[in-house]
């Protein structure tokens, strides 16, 4: 007898095993991306291996100025958008490790006394009082109750999968907020730098206007010119000085600005560098297409998102299949208190196991699988679309620098070409060979030549950090 209760369980319990040996739903595979072999570049060098992308390098030896090291490590610790995506991974991690123990049974233990006083005209009453001698019934329980769902079609390890896909996504999710603020304080410093350059081009033009505005007024004096040249002077040094307290608004909201990103109250930021002492950072080795995968955080967080996505469409489809449960419990009961403890008499326990199969529950099994595969299909389309802007990205920063570096050797010409009508204008306009008004004009060009080229440094200096966010850099 014993020899076939042994077998039977031997039985029940390759059964069980055999039947938790299958899944339900598809392994997670990534879809097929339509990447290019290489970045389409005419300005940089690119490198065929995916480790030689300037991705890899950490943002401190990417940007070697020190005051923007510094801005960026505050930043880094102090940026509330940051310190949002740290906790959210926290919230994550905690759903992962409630997925990781969903396999183990649940126990819950509970006590209880009860006494219960029949009326003496029922029938429950007379029989106390005849059988038993008493006029109420007490009850004692003190047990536990066990119940273990058993994994037999992957539901619980299809969960636990995409809990952990979920962590790995607000992960990457913070790591992309980080790429993004370092980009963000870079090119809020270069910005900086930029409108510190073009408040000086303003002040020295203002004191240009000056010397030029006083020449044309012993010009009058002596009769050469009339009062309009002087007015029209005057006009182009008032021009010069409006955009200084422009340029000076603009710059303290832009320090403003950069103390916020890094988590401080608005005010000066304190620097040293200028616009033309910044180094343009020729190091922009793209590597391979394929390497966005990997090195992108927003891009892997959204394979993650799909990775979850495709777990859930498994557990929704594992939910319309039977399921296997154990239930136990045991105590110890009695209907004195002092028989309560009285072992091993007051003890009792149970065990049982059963099949559940859903038969009709409103369509929610089915709706709930429905949907989770549209949301899967969903999820490729949002990664497949991310790769594809990632890839979008890094080649307008190609084009960027390509057509930048041109733009600034054309912008230097002009400037050196402007200064020299402008000292020309000047001597001519002396001696009587030139009038005002070409004066006027060429101070006018060499300004907006200077307020130019400044802007192209600027927007040369955010192409190189666009590129470096674009490929997925700044994060580590």
């Amino acid at each position: 007898m014993t020899l076939k209760y042994i077998n039977v369980s031997f039985v029940c319990l390759f059964i069980v095993v055999g039947m938790a040996a299958c899944r339900v739903g598809r392994n997670y595979e990534r879809p097929a991306l339509d990447l290019p072999s290489q970045f389409a570049d005419s300005a940089a060098t690119v490198t065929s291996t995916a480790d030689s992308s300037i991705a890899t390098l950490e943002w401190k030896r990417f940007f070697t100025d020190p005051t923007l090291q510094g801005l960026i490590s505050k930043a880094v610790s102090g940026n509330y958008d940051l310190q949002l995506a740290l906790k959210r991974i926290e919230s994550a991690d905690a759903y992962l490790k409630q997925a990781k123990v969903a396999w183990l049974p649940s126990v819950s233990l509970n006590a209880s006394a009860s006494t219960s006083i029949p009326s003496k005209n029922s029938l429950n009453g007379r029989n106390l009082s005849q059988f038993i001698g008493t006029d109420h019934i007490e009850d004692f329980n003190l047990g536990g109750t066990l119940s273990w769902e058993i994994d037999v079609w992957g539901k619980i390890r299809r969960r636990k999968e995409a809990a952990l896909a979920s962590y790995l996504e607000t992960y990457e999710g913070a790591h992309a907020v980080q790429t993004g603020l370092v980009a963000n304080i870079a090119n809020g410093y270069y910005n900086l730098l930029m409108l510190d350059a073009q408040l000086n081009i303003a002040r020295s033009n203002v004191a240009l206007s000056d010397t030029i505005v006083q020449m044309i007024r012993l010009q009058k004096t002596a009769g050469e010119v009339t009062e309009l040249a002087v007015q029209q002077a005057e006009a182009q040094r008032q021009t010069a000085a409006l955009l200084v307290p422009q340029l000076e608004q603009a710059l303290a909201i832009q320090q403003n600005t950069i103390r916020i990103l890094t988590g401080e109250l608005p005010g000066t930021v304190t620097y040293n560098a200028t616009l033309t002492s910044t180094p343009l950072n020729e190091m922009v080795s793209t590597g391979v297409p394929a390497a966005l995968i990997s090195n992108r955080p927003d891009v892997k967080a959204g394979e993650m998102a799909l990775v979850a996505a495709n777990a859930r469409v498994g557990a929704a489809q594992g939910s319309m299949y039977p399921s296997l449960n154990i239930t136990a419990s045991g105590g110890a009961n009695a209907f004195k208190a002092d028989k309560w403890f009285d072992l091993p008499s007051s003890l009792f326990g149970t065990v049982a196991g059963g099949l559940t199969q859903p038969l009709f529950q409103r369509r929610e099994l089915k709706t709930q699988l429905e949907v989770a595969k549209v949301e899967r299909e969903e999820a490729v389309i949002r990664f497949r679309q991310l790769a594809l802007d990632a890839i979008g990205e890094v080649a307008n920063a190609l084009v960027k620098l390509d057509k930048l570096k041109t733009q600034q050797e054309i912008a230097t010409a002009q400037v050196n070409t402007t200064h020299l009508a402008t000292q020309h204008a000047q001597l001519l306009f002396k001696s009587g060979m030139a009038n005002y008004l070409e004066v006027i004009t060429a101070q006018g060009r060499s300004l907006e030549a200077e307020l130019t080229q400044a802007d192209i440094t600027r927007q040369q200096l955010s192409a190189s950090v666009e590129l470096y966010r674009s490929l997925g850099g700044g994060w580590k």
